[in-house]
């Protein structure tokens, strides 16, 4: 009985580990949206008229939304947790995108220069004795 209580425990504290780990992540993720818009030259905009509170009310929370108004194009990221709004045009949406692809290369590059002295560790010292363990 006293084994499965303690199995219980194990398996309840793992999913809260995870439960608590895909939040950071999702934390993460709206974090580096935020930063890269702001370089992107996205304006923040909090609502102040009516108007304006239920189109944000309306928008889907850390998500990029896009929208036209009388001819022109804009996009819109809703940050709930601050009460604001990014707001940009083409041009700052067009920067975001490359921003973005920017962001991605240079992680791959990383993953890559780190997977790459990994395996090359283990190379190192392949055909003769390895520190202490020889």
């Amino acid at each position: 009985m006293k084994k499965q209580k303690h199995q219980r425990l194990i398996v309840a504290l793992a999913l809260l580990a995870l439960a608590s780990f895909i939040a950071g992540c999702a934390t993460m993720e709206a974090h580096n949206t935020k930063s890269l818009l702001s370089a992107a030259g996205f304006k923040i905009r909090k609502p102040e008229t009516p108007k304006q509170h239920e189109l944000y009310n309306a928008l889907e929370n850390n998500r990029l939304a896009r929208a036209t108004y009388n001819g022109r194009t804009f996009y819109v990221f809703k940050d709930a947790d601050d009460g604001i709004a990014y707001v940009g045009h083409e041009a700052e949406y067009q920067r975001y995108q490359n921003l973005c692809i920017q962001q991605k290369i240079a992680q791959d590059y990383y993953m890559a220069s780190t997977m790459n002295s990994y395996y090359a560790r283990g190379w190192y010292g392949a055909w003769g004795p390895r520190g202490m363990y020889w």
